[in-house]
Formats: C-alpha cells, sequence, structure tokens
C-alpha cells in the first residue's frame, strides 16, 4: 500500500494516543468505524486491509495502526466518490475482472490445501523412486582444448607422463575446472552434453580417454571414481512434488466443474483481431 494517505495516517497517529479504548465483545465484520458521505467504512474492512500489509507496518502499535488504516480507508472512500459519473465501462469491467481472480484463488485455495498433504507427499515420493533403477553417478576430470590437433598433442604429453592436474591448469580453456585441475566435480546422467557423457559413461575408471568433441571444443576425460545415487531426501524435493500435486488436484477439479457447467463458447467465432481494439471496451 503506497498511498501518500496511508503515511500521511500514520504520522498523526504516531503523535496521538487513545484515550480508554474500548473493545467491545460484540463487534462484527459489520461494525462501523467511519462513514463518508453516508457510506460506511466497518471494522471487517480494516482487518482485511491489515492483513494485506507488510509484516513491518503489521509490526506498527495497534493505536498507530489502527488510526493509519482508517484513515487510508476514508481517503479511498472520498477519492471512489468523487469520481460521480465518470466511471467508464473500462473501470467496471476491471473491477468485475479483478473480483473473478479474486474469488477465483481462494477457490483454487481450498483445493491446494486438501491435495497437498504429508500423505500425499509421502506417496508422490514413493511412487517415484518405488521402481526407479539405481542411478550411477561419475566423479571425472577434463582438459578442454580448442581444435582436435591440440587435443592429440595433450594427450600424447599426458600418456608421457605428464600430470593431468598441472596440464588442466595450463592449458585447459574451461577456466573454471581448470584451476581445479580439470576436476568437474559428482555429476549425473543428464548433466552434461550428449558426447561427452556418452564418453563418460564408456569410460573405464582411471583411464585416459580419446579426444571427444562437443560444441565447447575437444575434450580428454578422466573418470576419477563412480558411484550408485542414493535417491534424495523427500524434503529436497518436498516443493517439486508440491507443485505436481498441486497442477494434478487443480486439473481434475477444473475438469468436473466444467463437466457439470453449462458452457457456449460464441467468441470461438470472432475475428481473434478484435482483442486488440480497444475502442470496443468504451462502446
Amino acid at each position: 500500500m503506497k498511498s501518500t494517505g496511508f503515511w500521511r495516517g500514520l504520522a498523526v497517529a504516531a503523535v496521538l494516543s487513545i484515550a480508554s479504548p474500548a473493545v467491545a465483545e460484540d463487534m462484527t465484520a459489520d461494525t462501523v468505524a467511519a462513514t463518508v458521505n453516508g457510506t460506511n467504512i466497518t471494522l471487517g474492512q480494516m482487518i482485511v486491509l491489515r492483513g494485506t500489509l507488510s509484516e513491518q507496518y503489521q509490526a506498527l502499535p495497534d493505536d498507530v495502526l489502527f488510526k493509519g488504516i482508517l484513515e487510508q480507508l476514508i481517503q479511498q472512500a472520498m477519492l471512489e466518490q468523487s469520481l460521480g459519473d465518470k466511471i467508464t465501462k473500462r473501470d467496471l469491467i476491471a473491477v468485475e475482472n479483478n473480483k473473478r481472480g479474486y474469488l477465483s484463488g481462494i477457490a483454487l485455495q481450498a483445493v491446494v490445501g486438501a491435495a497437498v498433504t504429508d500423505a500425499s507427499l509421502q506417496a508422490a515420493y514413493d511412487a517415484r523412486f518405488k521402481d526407479a533403477a539405481p542411478q550411477t553417478e561419475y566423479h571425472a576430470a577434463h582438459i578442454l582444448v580448442a581444435t582436435e590437433e591440440e587435443a592429440k598433442a595433450v594427450k600424447a604429453e599426458l600418456d608421457g607422463g605428464a600430470d593431468f592436474a598441472e596440464i588442466a591448469k595450463t592449458k585447459s580453456t574451461d577456466t573454471g575446472s581448470g584451476a581445479n585441475g580439470g576436476d568437474l566435480g559428482w555429476f549425473g546422467k543428464g548433466a552434461m552434453v550428449k558426447p561427452f557423457e556418452d564418453a563418460v559413461i564408456a569410460a573405464k575408471v582411471g583411464e585416459l580417454t580419446a579426444p571427444i568433441k562437443s560444441d565447447f571444443g575437444w575434450h580428454l576425460i578422466k573418470v576419477a571414481e563412480t558411484r550408485i545415487a542414493a535417491a534424495p531426501p523427500l524434503d529436497d524435493l518436498r516443493d517439486e512434488l508440491a507443485a505436481e500435486i498441486e497442477k494434478k488436484a487443480i486439473e481434475a477439479h477444473i475438469k468436473i466443474l466444467t463437466d457439470a457447467a453449462a458452457i457456449t463458447r460464441p467468441g470461438m467465432e470472432f475475428d481473434p483481431k478484435a482483442l486488440r481494439d480497444e475502442t470496443i471496451v468504451d462502446k
């Protein structure tokens, strides 16, 4: 909430105090907190607006926050009323769209809340890894050069006893891994480009590969070790699994609503270019 009215309301409230504030047990969302030319501003409206504020403002003293929010709603009411008959069809359409979007979001919150549970997350996790084949991970190093001739020359040096890490530091064009002696760390299938991956899978541990070409240049690769990758813990995949469950739940719910709804689509016969005609909104 960025309007100057809100800040002004907070500034005024900061130097005022509420004498003997009374909290009535029978207050409701419809309890009137102010009127503006006969239009009511209610306690419920104030509470809902408070919920949209950042934590920084929600942490303000209650009396400061109360006065600031009330002043903001009063100003908004006056500004709305000042429009009189100047509210356009475009304005009314925007209000309708905003209402529809907000309420559809509320409907989906209920769907998602019911679908994403500890039990459903565990079930999705188990389903993903129940029949999954063990995956091998590789710890490898490489030296990258621009041409095949350079790669062959470097391989000759290595075959002659040159130190792999030292050559990587001085000759590899992959400066990131080169600084670490060519070490690429651990990686699994799909992490590297296809020619590189194929060479790694075919390589024997400790042996130097022949020069391998990729889009990056020519590689000489040495696989240091391999291991069977453990399945990641559920917590590492929680957000990903939740997103999948949400998507399926929303699609299923929309299908149920669609199957039960009476829907016509005369707009499918419209010229799609009509979407760009801004003058239609004012007709």
